[in-house]
């Protein structure tokens, strides 16, 4: 499978590019959060991903 082509988007809260998967095949177009993570962090600023390991 060719993986080049799928279509991305960019997570409004850590503004990382993240690309469609299967389980949101019914709902892309809503998809706002590149994971759970950036999701419960929605009500936060930003994530400051530079403290992470």
């Amino acid at each position: 499978m060719n993986k080049t082509h799928l279509p991305q988007k960019v997570c409004v809260v850590c503004l990382r590019p993240f690309t469609w998967r299967k389980k949101w095949a019914a709902c892309w177009e809503q998809v706002k959060y590149c994971s759970a993570h950036c999701r419960r962090q929605r009500t936060a600023k930003r994530c400051d991903f530079s403290v992470l390991p």
